[in-house]
């Protein structure tokens, strides 16, 4: 935000601020939020990891929100002023007026803490696997309000302490007795690969699972036909730096699992 408006680039700036407010902050750490929502209540009992979580949740609301607030307002002074003095309401340690508040830095927000690269690795792979899930149940045609029964075991990626986040965000329930898988993705994130087995009966379209089957099966054939005229390539090889064609061999591996691996869901489908 200061650089693009120190250069004068207004539309930058707002730009850089609308999609950080609108795609991190309200579409995903607002979600994740609403996890522990029901024990930022008065009086609600809880333990006492239950009770950090919920103070560490108000923090960060609280302290993200009046940054957004101050960084918005010669944007939208109004709607930001009418917001700034319902939520902080003469509460110590905030100007009354949002119009003479310090524009905001960095120590506002951090106090100078370092940023914790496992922390953000862990939300970034519990992002992609709500994404996938998400997308699959899109492609199934399954309402965004129906919760479907599903198992995943989330250790070795990693994200055993994101587990209720993701069933929240991705509308996955913790599968009961007599638990019965209709469908699997495979999701690799950057720990290990996560297997999500669902139950989808009277949910899947059978018609549409193989038709982006088919799709996803299209793609890794082409991937595997590209990785192969390049390690076919004797030119390319000689020239070509170690690490790249290590890369290549990689792709190429992935390409002949991801083949194999959908061919067989394939074959497990029902026919229509």
């Amino acid at each position: 935000m200061d650089k693009n408006l120190d250069a004068y680039e207004f539309s930058k700036a707002n730009e850089a601020l609308y999609h950080f407010a609108w795609d991190e902050f309200c579409d995903w750490y607002l979600e994740m939020s609403k996890v522990d929502f029901p024990r930022l209540a008065e009086g609600e009992e809880m333990t006492e990891e239950q009770a950090a979580r919920a103070a560490s949740t108000r923090l960060v609301l609280g302290r993200v929100l009046d940054t957004l607030l101050r960084l918005l307002h010669p944007t939208m002074p109004f709607v930001t002023e009418t917001l700034w003095k319902a939520l902080t309401d003469g509460s110590e340690g905030f100007a009354e007026s949002l119009v003479i508040s310090a524009w905001p830095d960095a120590s506002m927000t951090t106090d100078g803490a370092a940023i914790d690269e496992v922390a953000a690795r862990r939300i970034e792979d519990a992002q992609k696997l709500v994404t996938e899930l998400r997308r699959f149940r899109n492609d199934q045609g399954v309402k965004p309000s129906q919760r479907v029964p599903a198992r995943m075991d989330i250790a070795a990626a990693d994200l055993s302490g994101q587990e209720e986040i993701i069933r929240s965000l991705a509308r996955a329930e913790a599968p009961e007795e007599g638990f019965n898988a209709t469908a699997s993705i495979e999701v690799r994130l950057s720990q290990a690969t996560v297997v999500v087995e669902l139950d989808t009966s009277g949910t899947v379209d059978v018609a549409a699972e193989r038709k982006r089957l088919e799709k996803d099966l299209a793609k890794a054939e082409k991937e595997l036909e590209g990785t192969n005229k390049k390690l076919g390539n004797e030119a390319f090889l000689a020239k070509a730096p170690d690490q790249v064609v290590e890369k290549i061999k990689a792709r190429h591996q992935v390409a002949l699992e991801e083949i194999e691996r959908i061919k067989a869901r394939l074959e497990g489908l029902p026919q229509a």
